[in-house]
């Protein structure tokens, strides 16, 4: 041991032996007082270092109990500050560079210290670019939407509610009250908005982690430390008692995933999704004809794989591919596809860093049965876009990240008539 280890180990003897003296002073000989005293001499100016460290540390235990936020609630919060332009085409010149901003705070408490109640608020005003120009054929599409955009109209909103709580030892329960997502591992190293990808697409897949949601239930089973399998049921509606809502008329997701890990580096995730839209399948991404907007009833059924290598502590791949079978009720089927690779670059050129590349196609109909085309207009996206992103994400401190990234669309709603799109961003990401 150190010579400073030895000290606080005599430290707390003395303290133990001041304690027992002042009872049984008479145990003591003459000559373990003298050793005593002799210690203490020897050892006099590491005693007083040692003893002003622990004087320091208590008077700063005492300031921090004093002034946190609460004994049993942590406080989080993200602020995001983004500017961002749209090129090309009329629907890049129809559109102003923007700068809008999102703002989050997250309250966990727990309970018992197995359990965690989770609410958070936020606060936006980044709105999505207007994509209705008319050079992008049959309809909107969602194609150049960033990660961050949220619009809240100038109010503050409850944007998540949950209470998560353990089963035994193997299984974690999720009351999902507000803003549900299932909760499972996306196996993508780009997933948070606000430090991660900066398209929506690029987070994740989105066949199977964009479907209609907002209460339900969760279950997260630890089958065996590489095997995971992960049940949610959630309702969109679930809080209305209208027709056609409530928790089990409205729009829903019934969601599974099994993860595999089996290797240290190596995760897989395969994922089934049945869901019923009312009126079209939204999950923020793709070209027009996937999203079937036709205001009827639809019923997907939607698999998906994701798998994420870490190839060493410097280098991520990974990527996705989703397809989706829907039915839109008494009017036909359709087929929707999606996939990305990607690279990642943890601690690029410094720790804390993350670099980023994304090659993809976003949701595209494969093809309509004849009277779905009829309605739509197309049986199938008459080419093949693609997403192209490339972004860094620059530590600037622990509390600070400065993130800019271009993502290029290439035939944009998957229809080679339209010229390119270059969406350019900015996001500084402020958290505490």
């Amino acid at each position: 041991m150190t010579r400073f280890e030895f000290v606080a180990g005599l430290n707390a003897c003395l303290e133990r032996i001041n304690e027992m003296y002042s009872v049984y002073y008479e145990a003591f000989s003459p000559r373990e007082l003298a050793d005593l005293e002799r210690l203490q001499q020897e050892f006099g100016s590491e005693l007083a270092t040692v003893r002003g460290r622990v004087d320091a540390l208590e008077a700063r235990s005492t300031e921090l109990e004093a002034s946190q936020f609460s004994t049993t609630t942590r406080l989080s919060g993200e602020t995001i500050f983004g500017v961002a332009d749209l090129l090309g085409g009329e629907t890049g010149e129809d559109n102003a560079a923007i700068f809008g901003s999102r703002f989050r705070l997250r309250f966990e408490t727990s309970f018992t210290g197995d359990d965690q109640l989770l609410a958070g608020l936020q606060w936006g005003n980044f709105n999505e670019f207007d994509l209705a120009a008319s050079d992008r054929g049959s309809g909107a599409t969602s194609e150049p939407r960033l990660s961050f955009d949220t619009d809240t109209d100038g109010t503050v909103e409850l944007d998540v509610l949950q209470y998560q709580f353990a089963i035994g030892d193997s299984i974690t329960a999720y009351l999902l009250v507000n803003g549900a997502d299932a909760e499972a591992d996306t196996i993508s190293t780009f997933d948070s908005s606000g430090s991660g990808a900066i398209s929506r697409f690029g987070r994740r897949n989105p066949a199977v982690y964009r479907t209609p949601g907002n209460a339900g239930l969760s279950l997260n089973f630890e089958l065996t430390d590489a095997i995971h399998l992960d049940l949610a049921y959630i309702a969109a509606d679930a809080d209305t008692p209208d027709a056609g809502a409530g928790f089990f008329n409205g729009e829903y997701s019934a969601f599974a995933q099994l993860t595999l890990t089996p290797i240290d580096r190596l995760r897989l995730g395969l994922t089934y999704v049945n869901a019923y839209y009312q009126g079209e399948v939204n999950s923020g991404t793709g070209s027009a004809l996937a999203s079937l907007d036709l205001g009827l009833p639809i019923i997907t059924n939607a698999y998906g794989v994701q798998v994420n290598f870490e190839v060493s502590d410097r280098l991520e791949i990974g990527g996705w591919a989703g397809y989706t079978f829907a039915r839109v009720i008494e009017t036909g089927d359709a087929e929707i596809l999606n996939f990305a690779a990607y690279l990642g670059f943890p601690d690029l050129v410094g720790d804390g860093n993350l670099g980023g590349l994304i090659v993809g196609m976003q949701p595209r109909l494969q093809n309509a049965s004849q009277n779905l085309a009829v309605q739509l207009g197309a049986d199938r996206d008459a080419d093949t876009g693609l997403h192209i992103e490339a972004f860094y994400r620059y530590q600037l401190t622990d509390n600070i990240a400065i993130t800019p990234g271009l993502v290029w669309l290439t035939a944009p709603n998957h229809n080679e008539n339209n010229d390119d799109l270059v969406l350019g961003t900015i996001r500084t990401t402020f958290s505490f």
